[in-house]
């Protein structure tokens, strides 16, 4: 249909140079200095890229509330928190199961053997990815914190039928974590290390990093965190979890987003099958359309305020409670990447606004509409 394309190239061409937003990134440092002067933040990078390029990267401000903390960088080191059940465990679990080492509908049992006799037999590994289990998060304990998730999970009552309704848990990633370990003999850190950072090219993400470093702060209970996971669980576990603790930088996460946007290849080098892209970005979960989750990955839910009001409804991403959030748009090829030293992590409405706002300028100001972006990929099938 080669007609059809060259008639949307110049839709597209249009667009781009008609729009009153065009070529103007005054706008993202307004929204990030209005953050900064109302000490929602103390710092931040902003990264903004397509399939083939970074688009807009840029630091701002300091990476400690500390007077005397260094300015922020484009290449300062962040602890991602949540953003690790997307950029470690689900791809993790996703490759397991193209490679055949295991299946999404496993029952949990299979793996955790412990759990049987329970009534948690039907519980398989979708619903860990989904946040559909039935499960709620539990208190970690004793020389074997994992043993005692484990015993969490398998003595509590369910909330609700498995796979009826959504509740975040971290207890459904922490599972999981261990689960790829019993499949693979190796521990998330290193399975990912060796499966997605090196062939990746993400030089700056792994767990439990060496202190010394460019670190972005995080506070918890009134101390500056640097380099140490913010996460108290993650922590008891060892620096190593399924739902928190990886360390990452916005470029290396750019470097995630391209991959996912070029269908598991980047700069020619495959690391996910592409119907596993999809399979991974599908709609697995929907309640009336009010949640809408992926496999691991956020579609439309309380959490999703980083889709802005710009990008398609095929738009994914998740965030992260230090001050982090990814959303990726493939139909505008168009991702956004927000990372922080957060400040206030009371006024979660606020926090969720600086997130929505930033991408819905960021979709105005660099990303193919939409509909002609859905347009185009209709002409390419």
């Amino acid at each position: 249909m080669p007609f059809f394309r060259k008639i949307i190239c110049s839709l597209l061409l249009v667009l781009c140079a008609t729009s009153g937003h065009a070529a103007d990134p005054a706008r993202i440092d307004a929204l990030i200095g209005d953050a900064i002067g109302r000490n929602l933040i103390a710092g931040g990078v902003v990264l903004v890229g397509s399939r083939d390029r970074i688009l807009f990267e840029k630091a701002y401000g300091r990476t400690s509330p500390l007077p005397d903390a260094p300015p922020m960088a484009v290449d300062t080191i962040f602890d991602i928190a949540s953003l690790t059940k997307v950029a470690a465990t689900t791809p993790s679990i996703l490759k397991l199961a193209e490679e055949g080492r295991i299946s999404l509908i496993d029952p949990v049992v299979k793996w955790f053997p412990e759990m049987a006799g329970h009534g948690k037999d039907s519980i398989l590994v979708l619903h860990l990815l989904t946040h559909t289990s039935g499960l709620d998060d539990v208190q970690l304990y004793g020389e074997s914190p994992i043993r005692s998730a484990i015993e969490g999970a398998a003595t509590q009552k369910l909330k609700g039928e498995v796979g009826s309704r959504f509740r975040y848990a971290d207890l459904n990633f922490i599972l999981l974590a261990e689960l790829v370990r019993r499949a693979t003999g190796a521990p998330l850190d290193v399975y990912t290390l060796a499966s997605f950072y090196r062939p990746l090219g993400m030089t700056d993400t792994c767990f439990n990093p060496k202190r010394e470093g460019r670190f972005c702060a995080t506070l918890i209970e009134g101390r500056i965190l640097m380099g140490e996971v913010q996460d108290p669980l993650c922590r008891q576990l060892g620096g190593v979890a399924g739902h928190a603790g990886l360390f990452s930088t916005a470029r290396d996460l750019g470097r995630l987003c391209r991959m996912m946007l070029g269908g598991g290849t980047l700069d020619g080098r495959r690391v996910l099958a592409g119907r596993t892209v999809d399979q991974m970005t599908a709609p697995y979960f929907s309640r009336g359309g009010g949640v809408v989750r992926g496999l691991g990955w956020d579609i439309s839910s309380p959490f999703s305020s980083p889709r802005g009001n710009g990008f398609s409804r095929i738009s994914f991403g998740h965030t992260g409670y230090s001050g982090t959030s990814i959303w990726i748009d493939p139909a505008s090829d168009t991702f956004v990447i927000l990372l922080t030293a957060r400040l206030d992590y009371k006024n979660t409405h606020e926090f969720s606004k600086l997130r929505g706002d930033l991408s819905t300028v960021a979709s105005q100001l660099f990303g193919v509409p939409p509909e002609l972006g859905e347009m185009a990929r209709f002409n390419d099938e």
